[in-house]
């Protein structure tokens, strides 16, 4: 899911359900990087993520304790070169 505050602003929130451990938003914002992606686990059970990008369309997936899923709630989905998809979103 995207929260938007303002034009460049975007929270990532995923739902991963119980037991998930870390969880992070990675695309071509961050370069793939799950080091430069985690997520916050919030009392509601969600993790989320501020990033404030510059205008543009970025795509990103969540990695959630090693395996990669979709944003089930996000914009849109691309097809990658890997033979699945990846979550879109486009800011500006």
């Amino acid at each position: 899911m995207i929260i938007r505050k303002g034009r460049s602003t975007v929270t990532f929130v995923f739902s991963p359900g119980q037991g998930a451990r870390t969880v992070a938003v990675v695309g071509s914002f961050n370069n793939w990087d799950p080091a430069k992606g985690r997520m916050r686990r919030q009392r509601d059970g969600t993790f989320r993520r501020r990033e404030t990008l510059p205008p543009g369309r970025y795509e990103y997936k969540f990695f959630v304790d090693g395996r990669w899923f979709v944003d089930p709630d996000g914009e849109g989905r691309v097809p990658n070169p890997y033979g699945t998809e990846n979550s879109m979103v486009a800011v500006g």
